[in-house]
């Protein structure tokens, strides 16, 4: 997701107009119509659970964190002055896991990151180059966090940016989900999906790969947008917000599917984090203009990472997904 010198100010209409033909191309092709999700009614096979599903964590586990902005927590505690461009908190999830299980952390989480950013170098949006993520996994690792997605095709940025900038040509209609059905109809739609999917699966495979006995978990992201109503948080379009909710639903069951085809386990923050939407009455998402100073436009809150700090505590005490 963006970090803060990744914030665009507003374009004139030539520039407005070639950001969502990119969005049309990527980000906003990810939601999906009501019914559509899960691979277009291909049945999809579960992968044999891998070798380190379940396995018990205990002090001193070597546990790697992978990761975006979800997973840096930017602004959610203090920023951890080693992290550069990445912008990590130093209260953000796989700390606070860390600290409560007595783990040996080595969080290379970064804002801004896609899949691609776990085999690949990363630039951040500060212009510094990060090695790839997945060079802190190892034989030795036993425990991987993952979350990771969002940016792909920049979905996430497409929404808060392009989505936002339209609703003001058009506040009361839906223009970026008209041009959605533009581009393809749902089998363009099940496509990218799909292609998300195949990408989290490379990743977890390549984490396997180099920890073949470690627990890997895939977690998901909350419910950044409300499946109905409307704020100032919010700016999009009225016909814009299922969407934008749609959107990240989208991305979260490609997350679910790709662990599934793993045998690996998935963090379900979604389900856990309804009713704390960047409109609701107690948001765990800030909005456009946050009105907290513990949050980054967009990002999550401290609340929603000590959610995810919970359900992950929960679940590597427990028997995993």
């Amino acid at each position: 997701m963006a970090t803060p010198s990744t914030r665009r100010p507003t374009r004139r209409p030539t520039r407005l107009a070639r950001g969502l033909r990119a969005l049309a191309a990527g980000a906003a092709v990810l939601a999906l119509a009501a019914g559509c999700s899960g691979g277009g009614g291909e049945v999809e096979q579960a992968a044999s659970p891998a070798p380190g599903k379940g396995a018990p964590i205990s002090a001193g586990a070597r546990y790697v964190a992978l990761g975006d902005s979800y997973t840096a927590g930017y602004l959610t505690g203090p920023t951890d002055a080693t992290s550069g461009g990445c912008l990590r908190a130093t209260t953000n999830y796989p700390r606070q896991v860390a600290q409560a299980l007595d783990l040996d952390l080595d969080d290379v989480s970064c804002g801004g990151a896609t899949t691609e950013s776990v085999a690949g170098e990363q630039t951040t949006a500060t212009g510094e180059k990060v090695a790839p993520q997945i060079e802190a996994v190892s034989a030795a690792t036993d425990l991987v966090t993952i979350g990771i997605g969002a940016n792909d095709f920049n979905a996430f940025g497409g929404i808060v940016v392009n989505c936002v900038q339209a609703a003001t040509t058009n506040p009361n209609g839906a223009p970026c989900t008209a041009l959605v059905k533009t581009q393809g109809g749902d089998a363009a739609l099940r496509s990218r999906v799909d292609d998300l999917r195949d990408r989290l699966v490379d990743v977890v495979r390549a984490v396997l790969e180099r920890a073949p006995q470690a627990r890997v978990v895939l977690v998901g992201y909350p419910e950044v947008f409300p499946a109905s109503g409307s704020c100032e948080q919010l700016p999009l379009a009225k016909g814009d917000y299922e969407l934008a909710h749609d959107t990240m639903k989208d991305i979260t069951d490609a997350l679910r599917r790709a662990a599934r085809a793993t045998g690996v386990e998935y963090l379900d923050v979604w389900t856990a984090s309804k009713g704390h939407d960047i409109c609701a009455d107690d948001p765990w998402i800030a909005g456009v203009r946050p009105t907290r100073t513990d949050g980054y436009a967009w990002h999550p809150f401290p609340e929603e990472q000590e959610l995810v700090a919970d359900l992950l505590q929960e679940q590597l005490r427990g028997d995993g997904d």
